[in-house]
């Protein structure tokens, strides 16, 4: 038995120490785990030692700073996540293994009015389906990270009532999947897993401070201080589609006028267009026009990046991130739209925080949530299962 304070219950706390940083990174050198854990080089490498002769991580050779390094990752047999994401047309699930990579990804078109059993429905045959396909162990499962399109209650984790999906409100989507899957799951909503996603795979790797916007059925903020998503007490913070540009604009489906929302939004942006392109036009579409040099197609995005970049001006002045990372079918259009935002934060942020701010196009287009999905199921596991060689909590249920 470990006693607080002895030389065996501080050595498994260096342990689990260098498997979170491990785990978290993805894949780091030897002197990057001994600056983010602050152990001294030595003991960072007795500990990779010990836990590559256990087989809870991997040691390959690489280059740093043009000097040979080892590259320390977890075993690719050591553990599964899963990620799932429900869109507001689309339904996306990846598995993944704890050494960041992918092993499986598929999506398919989702009823924006289909119930939510039926929803859930779906992603439980379709996790099931992956599952059996990649011929992972089911015991092995870590985790399973669900991204929904609304504001999650922190304490009840019920789907609150500004949610894109309708006839989801009220739900409790992390313990509806927790039942039909049978392991840990950890909900969100999907601009959050979206600055996650960017931040460990794509275009904000490397910050500390970033906001993803993601422009789609609805207008969010996933916000990342620190390293950390920020979510508020209640769990609705980056709702920034609901930042109020115009008191007498048009009624959004929250209740007041004129927010972000309705000037950017593709359920009022394209309506503008319908007179000269006909109803069957998409945000995907309009994009491609715009690239193509349609005049009518680019006014509506330059408007639209406008409109943004007054909601970004305002985390600027507010949180001064270093980075804004845009998502959703709207960062395909380039320049078209990010020099629009650039230009509204140069006229409306303070100085300062616009000169520190980069503003670039998500790396990962629309699979940035479900690959946030994976990394919050990465980072809600815990590290004493993995060096317990106990994974699974609960017995996986798939068949």
């Amino acid at each position: 038995m470990e006693t607080p304070g002895s030389q065996s219950s501080l050595h498994r706390a260096n342990l689990e120490r260098v498997v979170r940083a491990v785990r978290l990174a993805g894949s780091l050198t030897q002197a990057e785990i001994a600056r983010s854990t602050g152990l001294s080089a030595a003991t960072v490498s007795n500990i990779v030692r010990e836990l590559k002769d256990g087989g809870t991580v991997e040691v390959t050779p690489t280059s740093a700073g043009g000097r040979r390094a080892r590259a320390v990752s977890l075993s690719g047999d050591a553990g599964i996540v899963i990620g799932v994401d429900f869109g507001h047309t689309h339904l996306r699930v990846a598995i993944g293994n704890l050494a960041h990579q992918v092993l499986a990804e598929e999506s398919e078109p989702l009823d924006v009015d289909a119930s939510s059993a039926q929803g859930f429905d779906r992603a439980e045959q379709l996790v099931t389906r992956l599952v059996e396909a990649t011929g992972v162990d089911p015991t092995k499962i870590a985790g399973v990270g669900l991204g929904v399109p609304g504001p999650i209650d922190v304490e009840s984790g019920t789907l609150g009532s500004t949610a894109i999906l309708p006839g989801w409100t009220g739900t409790k989507p992390a313990a509806e999947m927790q039942g039909r899957l049978g392991v840990a799951v950890h909900v969100d909503n999907d601009a959050n897993l979206g600055a996650l996603g960017e931040l460990v795979w794509g275009s904000g790797r490397g910050v500390r401070d970033l906001a993803y916007i993601k422009v789609s059925s609805g207008v969010g903020a996933g916000l990342v201080i620190d390293g950390k998503i920020y979510r508020g007490p209640g769990g609705t913070a980056g709702e920034i589609g609901h930042i109020t540009l115009d008191e007498s604009g048009p009624v959004c489906r929250c209740g007041n006028r004129g927010c972000l929302e309705t000037f950017a939004a593709a359920r009022y942006v394209l309506p503008l267009l319908q007179s000269s392109h006909g109803t069957g036009l998409t945000m995907e579409g309009v994009v491609r026009l715009a690239r193509d040099g349609d005049p009518g197609c680019r006014r509506v995005i330059a408007d639209v990046g406008r409109h943004i970049g007054s909601g970004v001006a305002n985390l600027c002045n507010l949180l001064n991130p270093s980075r804004v990372v845009l998502g959703g079918d709207l960062a395909e259009a380039g320049e078209l739209v990010l020099g629009p935002i650039r230009e509204s934060v140069g006229r409306y942020a303070i100085p300062s925080a616009a000169r520190q701010l980069s503003v670039l196009p998500g790396a990962l287009g629309g699979r940035a949530e479900v690959l946030g999905a994976l990394a919050l199921a990465l980072s809600e596991m815990g590290d004493s299962t993995l060096l317990d060689g106990t994974l699974s909590a609960a017995t996986p249920v798939f068949t």
